[in-house]
């Protein structure tokens, strides 16, 4: 079972994710940002993982340190697995609705951290979560897990829709980027 715990902590946050990469789907998430703990049930749900979070962080600052630093963490916990498997499809790929939205979201397992966001938003906040910390996470997140990853609003619209569609659709294009490939290194170069 591909299954990490990986815990962090900060003079800002304490952080504990646990990720399975061969889950049902389940997830249990309490970070204090309801808004994203919705959007990493979606992951985990559209992307078949387990997962479980808890952090606890300075939100009586902001939101920025708490979403940035889950990010971090998960990262954290898929480079772990991504190491210690890397027999893998590697590249993953999803368009995904949302009513009016349509957002692209496509990776690669490389080992080079890449992060091309193209999204803008109408509102500052959903609930207690900057709209401009979704980029954040996402960056932290690709920072530490060494992975390319490209998220394109091809249709906008809602800001709740567009965020979900980019939840929704990195949790199923990373789901067939590690998916295992009978132990053959999807490079030439015979490692990730």
């Amino acid at each position: 079972m591909r299954k990490t715990v990986v815990e962090r902590k900060t003079n800002e946050t304490d952080i504990r994710v646990e990720l399975n990469l061969d889950g049902e789907g389940e997830a249990s998430v309490d970070t204090g940002v309801p808004f994203l703990d919705h959007m990493l049930k979606l992951f985990a749900f559209h992307g078949r993982f387990g997962l479980e979070v808890r952090a606890a962080g300075d939100l009586a600052v902001d939101d920025h340190h708490t979403v940035e630093d889950v990010g971090i963490v998960l990262g954290d916990a898929l480079l772990q697995l991504i190491r210690e498997n890397q027999g893998i499809i590697r590249y993953g790929s999803c368009l995904m609705p949302m009513d009016e939205v349509l957002a692209r979201v496509v990776i690669d397992v490389s080992g080079r951290a890449y992060l091309r966001y193209n999204a803008s938003f109408q509102r500052e906040c959903i609930g207690n979560l900057s709209t401009e910390n979704v980029q954040e996470f996402f960056r932290a997140l690709v920072r530490r897990a060494g992975i390319t990853l490209h998220i394109d609003l091809l249709e906008p619209g809602n800001d709740h829709h567009q965020i979900e569609a980019m939840f929704k659709g990195f949790g199923r294009a990373l789901q067939q980027s590690v998916t295992e490939a009978g132990g053959a290194v999807a490079s030439t170069k015979g490692v990730l």
